[in-house]
């Protein structure tokens, strides 16, 4: 019978009292209860098995991947006896010794745990060292955790580096941080250092699911991959954001975690919104991109977080379109991995890499403007209009091959109206980024070769400044001294500074724009002057620059425009 003078909840009829968060409730007892750290278990295990047992360890990792806890649980494989009391190190704690319950419940008067977040100085760390000397009470081995290390003063440090390097035999060190750059190397050379990884999402769903099963909790699988997500490799963030859903749904009818409800715990948009977004900037229609921004806001999105999503999207779809396995994910929805596979396909790895500098850049203005939803704005608004601008690639095509850059195309509102403005066809149709009723600009047809009539060396240079190859027309006027021209056949001495393979580029663009075979070879006979030094002589015969020259001697001619006849 219990005492209900004596036990709260018992008095209450609840047992609230008594409710440890999932995070803490279902936390490893064991090695093999480690998820996604495969290597560091092994490691270990096989470390204590063969009693090479290290005087320092050092954990490393995010935060809730199991740092702490598998610094307890080193201690309790040190440290435990068996049930029967004659046991020795093991790496299978049995969990009912002294030592294994006593270190469980942090009460193990040989295990002393510090937080060097909050104890940072040197005199924490003298404290804690002055019971270095003396042997363990009752346990093993006595063993120091010092969570978040990388904490510590300088000096801090400096007095931990004697000890820790010739530490007693029954003394061992264990040390957790998430900054592990900010550990002294003097330090990490006396440790032996295991590196915790983020958990992958299909080991957090796992986990989460046989925890809520546990509780008798339903949660949808759509729900269950939000968590997963939003843990981001954490499996105590993921379990505090389950054990939040689950309270929240503890009032609703069925008592169901759904997902719809996960997205408006964590501020999330609707994953289907987002890729009609993000269809919608890309076709240039702003207009619709911003009423589905303001839909998503009223619905209680947080601005920066639909940034965020948008750049998941891209880098998601960037994936596809590299590589298409991405898509056969079995945790993605079929909605999702036919929109995903038919807009990957829709948009060149260039719109989409431009699209992820943007959104990049737009994230970091979200996150420091004094309103977001404002910067948002401005960035859907930016991506429209970017839209409609080709590549720098397509662009410098076009200007080499002789074409002109089409002007960016005035966006038209579709005029039949949908519940989802833009978005994507699925089906054997295929989806454009363009939307049916949008002006779709031509490119400029060039033809490869056309009847050019080059009577002269000065004609050749003038075609290759029509041509756009500025810096070709550049090296023939200044660095090249003509020796030989005649109807397909050029013969020059080129300058020191002019490229070995300039007689190869001018013949190659000359044959390509003409037609007729060019053969342009380099001599070494002296040749003729520049059509720069000519054009000087010229300018300088000139009556009106020759009295100019007089006038102001220390005047130079800086520029000559040779004009088209």
């Amino acid at each position: 019978m219990t005492d209900t003078a004596s036990d709260p909840a018992a008095a209450t009829g609840t047992s609230a009292a008594n409710y440890r968060v999932l995070a803490r409730k279902y936390r490893p007892a064991r090695f093999t209860d480690l998820i996604g750290q495969e290597a560091v278990v092994r490691t270990l295990t096989n470390a204590i098995t063969s009693g090479r047992i290290a005087q320092g360890y050092m954990l490393t990792g995010v935060r809730g991947v199991g740092k702490t806890t598998t610094a307890r649980l080193i201690a309790r494989a040190l440290n435990c006896i068996g049930p029967d009391g004659n046991g020795g190190a093991t790496p299978d704690p049995c969990g009912v010794c002294v030592h294994c319950t006593g270190i469980a419940e942090d009460r193990h008067v040989d295990v002393l745990e510090m937080d060097a977040a909050s104890r940072t100085g040197i005199d924490d760390i003298r404290e804690l060292l002055d019971g270095v000397r003396y042997r363990p009470t009752s346990a093993r081995y006595k063993v120091y955790i010092v969570d978040e290390v990388h904490m510590l003063s300088e000096k801090a440090f400096n007095a931990l580096l004697k000890t820790l390097e010739e530490p007693p035999a029954h003394v061992k060190f264990i040390f957790a941080t998430t900054e592990i750059r900010k550990v002294p190397v003097t330090v990490l050379s006396r440790c032996q250092r295991f590196d915790l990884r983020r958990i992958e999402s299909d080991d957090l769903i796992r986990l989460f699911s046989d925890v809520a099963k546990r509780e008798a909790a339903k949660v949808e699988p759509g729900a269950m991959a939000l968590i997963a997500r939003a843990a981001d490799g954490s499996a105590r963030d993921g379990l505090s954001i389950l054990d939040q859903a689950i309270s929240q749904a503890a009032g609703a009818g069925d008592q169901t975690v759904t997902e719809q409800a996960v997205r408006d715990m964590l501020g999330l948009a609707d994953r289907a919104r987002v890729f009609d977004l993000f269809d919608a900037v890309m076709t240039g229609d702003a207009k619709s991109a911003l009423g589905m921004l303001h839909d998503q806001y009223a619905a209680g999105a947080n601005p920066v977080v639909v940034v965020q999503d948008l750049l998941e999207l891209v880098h998601w779809l960037t994936r596809v379109k590299i590589s298409p396995e991405t898509a056969r994910d079995p945790g993605l929805a079929e909605t999702e991995r036919t929109r995903g596979v038919t807009m990957a396909k829709a948009l060149s790895v260039a719109v989409l890499s431009r699209s992820w500098q943007m959104l990049l850049k737009g994230l970091s203005e979200a996150r420091s403007a004094p309103l977001p939803l404002q910067a948002v704005e401005m960035i859907l608004i930016r991506l429209a209009y970017a839209s409609d601008l080709p590549t720098p690639g397509d662009a410098l095509k076009t200007l080499q091959s002789g074409g002109v850059v089409p002007a960016a195309p005035k966006v038209t509102p579709a005029t039949t109206p949908s519940p989802a403005p833009r978005a994507m066809a699925v089906g054997s149709s295929g989806y454009s980024p363009t939307p049916q009723s949008r002006p779709i600009a031509e490119p400029v047809a060039t033809q490869t070769t056309e009847a050019v009539a080059l009577k002269s060396f000065a004609d050749v240079a003038l075609l290759f400044e029509r041509k756009r190859e500025i810096k070709l027309a550049a090296l023939l006027k200044r660095s090249v001294r003509l020796v030989r021209f005649e109807d397909g056949r050029i013969e020059f001495n080129p300058d020191k500074g002019a490229p070995a393979d300039l007689a190869g580029l001018v013949g190659k663009h000359l044959t390509q724009w003409t037609g007729q075979r060019w053969v342009v070879s380099v001599v070494n006979a002296a040749g003729e002057k520049t059509l720069y030094e000519q054009d000087e002589e010229r300018a300088k015969a000139d009556p009106l620059i020759k009295s100019l020259l007089e006038a102001f001697p220390r005047a130079k001619i800086d520029r000559i425009s040779r004009a088209e006849e």
